[in-house]
């Protein structure tokens, strides 16, 4: 094979036009007067674009791949207007009228692009973000709504392309913008948003006129509804947990996609939407149903930050249907707090549904015992001495289970000494050991089992709870001692770094809470660890419980944290109380004595546990 050499020419070559580039880029440099004139084009342009009614909404960016709102076409420039036409065919007939129009009341503010036809700006005016920045539902092109329709030519055309001329009017107290698309003053596409006085509901309406003949009748249209959901808690992992979108279906069927990950669904007869964004929610009310829907929602949030702005991304793809030719859609967009209070004001939609209660009985004792009992509470009292006065309340109610929880430990501790014989008289035989513990409890009328019992009994309040704390939109944003949000972490010092799964701060709530279960779990299940076979290395759970509960809570609610410690803590004295007061261990024991006594029937339970028994000991030793 030929040796290839170093070509001295082709690297001459490569040298001059390497220096012949370079004195190119020299001599088509801009000179200075060149740089001073496109300074003052670009500062007249900014001035320009400042002026424009809410240039803001304008200038959005995309987010996401999420197409921004812009008015991007004057009135003056007919080589755009002329571009516009073609795009749109026969609704070039609009007027061109860039910029947005506005609705507001008491409680929301809403502006309306006249590009699209779409809402560019929600703001709940009641409400501050964690960091005093007004709530808003929908800002900055966070937000996408379009239909998409063929015409007879088959050409695609979509809402969002097109301009709408406003026009504002009151009817019957409410604030009207009808905006229309036209082909011709008798032929146009309308959006219709009516805002209601004093409430965050907006009627919307969706209705073409004249236009059968311009719709392709065989295509069906199609709904894209897109949003983006905007941070409003201090805690954007613990935000984005309780955000998450939901929906009502076939009449009365409700079901949600996942708020850990992405997650996607196909249902039928759709009759609302929800994104909820924790505390406040954005539903879409739709008459008639959509026949079908697909639900898509991106997670955003991995892990806490501070400088998350965004939690999800959800988007509804739906086919509208003509009715005679035409679009004629009647919808309700509530834009507001996620609120019990508010949305039980639209019972025949149902919307109060799409709150996280909770699934079963836990959601039914969320709903209808602990919200309207802490409504109730809350109204005469501060909030969080209204927790306090719940979580006795509850206690009290509670208090027959302690008791029989308590007395059952009682019996069991009376026993202790009896169970230790059995235990090293039969240490080298497990089941004659078991058969003989067996036999002692069903003589001294004791069942070992009978002190699990209170606490799965309190198993429905305590997820019920769970679910009220951190969703009660009541507790939003009020303060009690420290804390400054009970439906959010207290905070009494910032971490200079982030321990995994604990976090960058130290709640005290959660401290207090643990220490009063460690002493709660500790006059409960410590005095039983050694006495009971079978069961789980129970001084393990003694620490673990506690330490899981300091963790776990510290991002938590700081009202659900606050509710555990008084529960504990009252627990605690009930039980004292009860021990000191109202049970007396000699009697406990002259009882138990007494049963032993008596002639004591088995249970057909305890029959065939024996029986059982029996069976695996005579199959040990036939093996043996």
């Amino acid at each position: 094979m030929e040796e290839k050499k170093l070509d001295v020419n082709s690297l001459i070559g490569f040298g001059l036009i390497f220096v012949i580039l370079i004195y190119m880029f020299y001599i088509n440099q801009p000179t200075e007067a060149e740089l001073a004139a496109k300074k003052i084009a670009e500062t007249e342009a900014a001035a320009q674009a400042s002026s424009d009614a809410e240039q803001a909404l304008n200038t959005g960016s995309s987010l996401s791949g999420m197409p921004a709102v812009s008015n991007d076409i004057s009135p003056t420039d007919s080589t755009a207007v002329e571009a516009y036409g073609a795009s749109v065919g026969a609704f070039a007939a609009t007027k061109i009228i860039p910029g947005i129009s506005r609705l507001e009341n008491t409680l929301l503010a809403l502006e309306v692009a006249h590009k699209g036809g779409q809402l560019v700006l929600a703001e709940n005016k009641k409400y501050k973000t964690y960091d005093s920045v007004p709530v808003y539902l929908i800002k900055d092109g966070n937000a996408l709504f379009n239909i998409s329709f063929t015409t007879q030519d088959n050409r695609l055309l979509e809402t969002k392309d097109l301009y709408f001329e406003p026009s504002l009017s009151s009817e019957n107290g409410k604030e009207v913008l009808t905006m229309k698309a036209k082909v011709s003053e008798k032929e146009y596409l309308m959006f219709v948003y009516a805002l209601r006085p004093d409430e965050y509901m907006v009627d919307f309406t969706i209705k073409s006129i004249g236009l059968s003949a311009v719709f392709n009748q065989t295509k069906q249209p199609s709904l894209d509804w897109q949003l983006k959901t905007i941070r409003h808690s201090k805690s954007v992992q613990y935000e984005n947990r309780y955000t998450r979108l939901n929906y009502k279906f076939e009449e009365d069927k409700l079901d949600k996609l996942s708020d850990t990950s992405d997650d996607d669904a196909q249902e039928k007869e759709v009759a609302w939407v929800s994104y909820r964004q924790h505390f406040f929610s954005s539903i879409l009310a739709m008459d008639p149903v959509l026949k079908q829907a697909n639900f898509t929602s991106t997670n955003l949030i991995e892990e806490e930050s501070k400088t998350a702005a965004y939690t999800k991304i959800y988007r509804t793809e739906a086919p509208l249907e003509y009715s005679a030719g035409e679009l004629d859609y009647r919808m309700n967009w509530y834009l507001g707090p996620t609120d019990v209070a508010q949305l039980a004001k639209y019972e025949t939609l149902g919307l109060e549904d799409s709150i996280p209660f909770g699934w079963g009985i836990f959601g039914w004792i969320n709903r209808y015992v602990f919200t309207p009992a802490y409504t109730f509470l809350s109204g005469m009292l501060p909030y969080g001495i209204a927790i306090i006065v719940m979580t006795i309340l509850v206690r009290l109610l509670m208090s027959p289970v302690t008791y029989k929880s308590y007395l059952s430990q009682a019996k069991m501790k009376v026993l202790k000494p009896e169970i230790t014989e059995i235990n090293e008289k039969f240490k080298d035989n497990a089941m004659k050991k078991q058969q003989e513990t067996m036999k002692l409890y069903n003589k001294a009328g004791v069942n070992p089992m009978s002190g699990c019992l209170p606490a799965l009994l309190q198993m429905p309040i305590f997820y019920a709870l769970f679910m009220f704390f951190p969703t009660s939109f009541a507790l939003r944003q009020k303060s009690f001692l420290w804390a400054d949000d009970l439906s959010s972490y207290d905070t009494i010092f910032e971490l200079p770094f982030n321990i995994p799964f604990y976090g960058d701060h130290v709640s005290l709530f959660p401290i207090l809470a643990s220490v009063a279960i460690f002493f709660y779990m500790m006059m409960t299940t410590g005095q039983n660890m050694p006495t009971q076979p079978g069961m789980p290395n129970m001084k393990f759970i003694l620490y673990l419980s506690p330490v899981m509960m300091l963790i776990f809570f510290n991002s938590y609610a700081s009202g659900l944290s606050l509710y555990y410690f008084v529960s504990n803590l009252i627990t605690i004295f009930i039980m004292l109380a009860i021990k000191n007061f109202i049970l007396d261990d000699e009697k406990i024991h002259a009882r138990i004595q007494a049963n032993k006594e008596k002639p004591k029937k088995e249970g057909k339970f305890q029959t065939k546990m024996r029986e059982i028994m029996e069976q695996a000991e005579a199959q040990k030793k036939l093996k043996k």
